[in-house]
């Protein structure tokens, strides 16, 4: 029975990550909201990194709480901040202080609270199948926006922009908090049936598990936390510069570009499960290297591209690499450190994806203005990712528990 569950439980937590992964698709409401307030593109992308800094730090906090009062209530109260944070953000007349507040910091709270939820209990729900569910679960996420993106953009087209986060609101709210209802830990003690800790690839450390300070006091936590951090910030410079980046490298319409976002953008989500996927069978550790190791090569020779299909095929890969550092942590996480703090641990180590989501565009943007192309900041990305291989080399798991 309890088998059963846990798929019904994941099917849960996948739909509980679609819902929240519709914030990728903000690029949709830049250029309305631009035209109507009068407000710059720069000002109206802030809200996106308010959003993803709100995230970060929310389901450190997210995962503390849900300790106390169980994954359910956490994934309700941050359903409802997340989709009445979209809601309250279509009385965004009121100035772009209120679309900052609504949508960037509520809702942020609001997905970093939910986001958290998932990961937690699937860990602890599928010990077997670790980096897949994970994987499945954020790729959810990474998903979202693929719904969200056309939906939204025909709203906007009927009701206008304002009335479509109404509209946007009210769904992210129902869907986030019904599907957050089913979220549950297993019994204590529950393990599949056949299935005994250990693997030789995954360094598991399951038969102890390391309280938040714990992690803290242990180099790998920080570790872990600068693995996400430098793959987060190659991969969210791509997203953050995209539809500009394919207009400029190959002379395409606005049109053509925004296209090309759709198809890599399926990349970001494929990578979340696939990679993840795959470090269940060679490793978390060989996973980040080889993501390192393709991005090196692919960050170089990118800006030297000029046809369609080989660029789109390069950005493509890119991002699933940068989702598949989320689709892989979650897992690495726990066979370090145990899944009954994983909420709290992986939680904390999210603040990465904040941090990272202001360095990567900052810095592709600043290359860009100073050098008049996209050139000298991907190839620095190029550099970056070089250095970055060494470190899952050296990473190995905790020798002991420091409680």
């Amino acid at each position: 029975m309890n088998n059963f569950k846990r798929w019904g439980i994941a099917i849960a937590g996948v739909l509980l990550q679609m819902a929240l992964g519709a914030v990728y698709a903000w690029s949709v409401f830049r250029v309305p909201l631009a035209k109507q307030f009068k407000w710059s593109i720069s000002e109206v992308t802030l809200t996106f990194t308010i959003a993803i800094m709100a995230l970060g730090f929310a389901a450190f906090f997210g995962g503390l709480w849900l300790k106390k009062v169980g994954p359910r209530v956490v994934a309700i109260t941050g359903g409802i901040l997340y989709g009445g944070g979209v809601f309250l953000a279509s009385f965004s007349y009121h100035g772009l202080w209120w679309l900052y507040l609504t949508y960037g910091l509520i809702g942020g709270i609001g997905l970093g609270f939910s986001y958290i939820v998932p990961i937690s209990v699937l860990v602890k729900w599928f010990p077997d199948k670790r980096g897949l569910m994970t994987g499945i679960a954020v790729g959810g996420f990474g998903a979202g926006a693929l719904i969200t993106a056309p939906v939204a953009t025909g709203l906007i087209q009927s009701v206008g922009v304002l009335q479509t986060f109404a509209y946007l609101g009210v769904a992210y709210m129902i869907i986030a908090a019904g599907a957050g209802y089913f979220m549950q830990n297993p019994p204590e003690g529950w393990k599949p049936a056949g299935w005994t800790a250990g693997n030789k690839h995954q360094g598991q450390n399951t038969a102890n598990d390391f309280t938040l300070q714990g992690a803290l006091k242990t180099w790998q936590w920080w570790a872990l936390w600068l693995l996400l951090f430098l793959n987060t910030s190659a991969g969210i410079s791509i997203i953050s510069q995209e539809a500009p980046m394919f207009q400029e490298l190959l002379k395409v319409t606005a049109i053509v570009a925004a296209g090309m976002v759709g198809i890599v953008s399926i990349g970001n989500a494929l990578g979340r499960v696939f990679w993840a996927w795959a470090s269940d069978r060679i490793g978390r550790r060989i996973i980040f290297a080889v993501m390192f190791i393709i991005q090196i090569g692919l960050f170089w020779i990118l800006p030297g591209l000029h046809s369609t299909v080989s660029l789109t095929t390069i950005a493509f890969i890119i991002l699933m690499c940068y989702g598949g550092g989320f689709g892989t942590m979650p897992a690495f996480v726990a066979d370090y450190f145990g899944s009954a703090n994983v909420g709290s641990i992986y939680g904390l180590i999210l603040t990465a994806w904040g941090f990272a989501s202001a360095f990567g565009p900052l810095l592709i943007a600043h290359m860009r203005q100073v050098s008049g192309s996209f050139a000298s900041g991907l190839h620095v990305i190029a550099v970056i990712m070089a250095v970055s291989v060494i470190l899952p080399l050296l990473v190995r798991p905790p020798a002991r528990i420091s409680k």
